[in-house]
């Protein structure tokens, strides 16, 4: 199976993120910790917001750490509005996938994250 990432996975709820985990490793992706200085930088981060009021706090924490597109996940958005392009063009981020979402949905999101990301 080919690796593809590495991606960065910053989630707070432990359970989301072992699901996460499992999801992308079983799809030939590399994960790497949360950490600035990993000796492979990611081609994607994904990070959970608590609500749309502190997404950009989040997003631009996010951008002082790493130089890779960003795909926010949060139980907070609505389907509609989030899985628009829309919303992620006025978050500043490559996607957006709201909670509660499927395998499928995830890795949808991914691959759309990372197109045309060096």
């Amino acid at each position: 199976m080919t690796r593809k990432g590495p991606i960065v996975i910053r989630e707070g709820d432990e359970q989301i993120r072992e699901l996460l985990e499992r999801w992308l490793g079983e799809a030939g992706y590399t994960l790497i910790r949360d950490v600035p200085r990993a000796a492979q930088p990611p081609r994607l981060v994904i990070a959970d917001v608590p609500s749309p009021r502190s997404a950009q706090a989040v997003i631009d924490a996010l951008r002082a750490v790493y130089a890779a597109p960003i795909l926010v996940l949060s139980g907070r958005f609505r389907r509609g509005l989030a899985g628009s392009s829309e919303a992620a063009r006025r978050l500043g981020v490559r996607k957006v996938l709201p909670i509660p979402f499927t395998r499928e949905d995830l890795l949808s999101a991914v691959e759309e994250a990372l197109e045309g990301a060096a």
